[in-house]
C-alpha cells in the first residue's frame, strides 16, 4: 500500500488543487474555487491548506479556516484512485487537532445534501447535522451543515 505524506499546500499546487476542487467538489456547479482563491488562503495565516502526497503526487487535500472561535473547512477532496485509505481521515485529523491547540474547539462546514457519502463519514467522525440551507450551492442544490466540538471525544469505531 502506497505511503502518503501531510504537508501544506504551497503556490505551485493551487493550479492542481483547483482542479481536484472542479471534478471531486464542485461537479455539476460553475467553479468557485479557482487556483487565485485557493492561493490566497495558502497566504494567509489564518487558513491552512493541507495536502496528501504520494508516490505520483496529490492524491488529496483539505482547507480550513480558522477563526478566534470557530473554524470552517472549505473543502476536503481525495482523488477517487486513493480512496478508502484513511487519508480523508488522516487530513482531517490533522486539522483538528490544530484547531484544538489554537484553542479553536468548534468547526463547521457545508456539504450538498446529495452528498450521502460524505454525510455518513463526517458521521462516523462525529460531527452532528446542524442545519439545511435549501439553494446553497448556486441555488441548484441544498447543503447539509454539520459542525463537531473537538473537545469532545470522538466515537470509539472512529478513533482507529
Amino acid at each position: 500500500m502506497q505511503d502518503y505524506r501531510l504537508e501544506p499546500a504551497s503556490l505551485r499546487d493551487t493550479a492542481r488543487l483547483a482542479a481536484m476542487s472542479c471534478a471531486l467538489i464542485e461537479s455539476g456547479l460553475r467553479p468557485a474555487w479557482g487556483a487565485e482563491r485557493i492561493g490566497w488562503h495558502v497566504r494567509h495565516a489564518e487558513s491552512v491548506v493541507l495536502t496528501a502526497r504520494g508516490e505520483r503526487g496529490i492524491a488529496g487535500f483539505a482547507l480550513m479556516r480558522f477563526g478566534d472561535d470557530s473554524a470552517h473547512l472549505n473543502l476536503l477532496a481525495v482523488e477517487p484512485a486513493h480512496r478508502r485509505r484513511g487519508i480523508a481521515r488522516r487530513l482531517l485529523t490533522w486539522l483538528e487537532e490544530s484547531a484544538l491547540t489554537a484553542g479553536t474547539y468548534l468547526i463547521g462546514l457545508e456539504l450538498r445534501a446529495g452528498n450521502e457519502a460524505a454525510r455518513e463519514f463526517y458521521r462516523a467522525l462525529g460531527y452532528r447535522e446542524s442545519g439545511r440551507v435549501p439553494g446553497y450551492y448556486q441555488g441548484l442544490e441544498a447543503a447539509i451543515r454539520m459542525e463537531r466540538d473537538v473537545r469532545v471525544s470522538r466515537p470509539a469505531a472512529a478513533r482507529s
